[in-house]
C-alpha cells in the first residue's frame, strides 16, 4: 500500500469537470484507490464518492492506493490535484 498527504490546488477549481477528469485518470489504474480527507474516504473511482468529498483548493488530503500498480498511481493523481491546470 502506498499513501501520500498533498494539498489541492487546481486553478479553475473542482466542479464537474475536474472531477470527473480525475476518476477518468483514477481509473487507468488497476489498484484500489481512495482519498481521504477528515474522516471521509472514498472511492477516487466512484464519480458520486468523489462529488461527495466537496473538495476545494488549500485542503490537505491523502491518497491511498493498494495493488499491483500502487506507485504510479498515487504519483499521477497527486500530479493531478496539485497542478495548477
Amino acid at each position: 500500500m502506498q499513501n501520500k498527504t498533498i494539498t489541492v490546488n487546481i486553478e479553475n477549481g473542482l466542479e464537474a469537470r475536474p472531477i470527473a477528469l480525475l476518476v477518468q485518470e483514477a481509473g487507468k489504474f488497476d489498484s484500489r484507490i481512495h482519498l481521504e480527507i477528515g474522516t471521509k474516504k472514498v472511492n477516487a473511482k466512484s464519480i458520486m464518492g468523489m462529488m461527495s468529498l466537496g473538495l476545494t483548493n488549500g485542503d490537505d488530503l491523502t491518497i491511498i492506493a493498494d495493488g499491483s500498480d500502487e506507485e504510479a498511481a498515487v504519483a499521477a493523481l497527486a500530479e493531478f490535484l496539485t497542478e495548477s491546470k
